[in-house]
């Protein structure tokens, strides 16, 4: 069984919260089966999104950088995801320090 999207977004803001690590649902999508993609923004005029794919050597999911800039650039490219997509939910977190808690536990899979 999968979880849906939306409880897996909450899910992970409440992880990033506990973390005291800032992150804000900047696109809602589809809260069943939405695609999620995660813009970290370094607080230095930076960012790094992700997205989450399959390994087809392995059948695992993972979390793939989709695009990384500028933040400027970063968010223009995920404008022009969002446009082909609007199921596409969007979280932006913000950390000096790049975390994100993607590689953690129960994230990263």
């Amino acid at each position: 069984m999968r979880l849906t999207t939306g409880f897996w977004v909450d899910a992970y803001l409440s992880r990033l919260q506990f973390a005291a690590i800032p992150a804000y649902v900047t696109a809602r999508g589809d809260a069943t089966a939405g695609a999620v993609v995660v813009k970290l923004a370094t607080m230095d005029g930076r960012a790094r999104a992700y997205q989450r794919s399959f390994d087809l050597m392995t059948g695992l999911r993972r979390w793939d950088v989709l695009t990384e800039g500028p933040e400027a650039e970063v968010d223009a490219a995920l404008s022009r995801t969002r446009a082909r997509d609007p199921d596409l939910w969007i979280i932006e977190v913000e950390d000096r320090h790049g975390r994100h808690l993607l590689d953690e536990e129960g994230l990263r899979d």
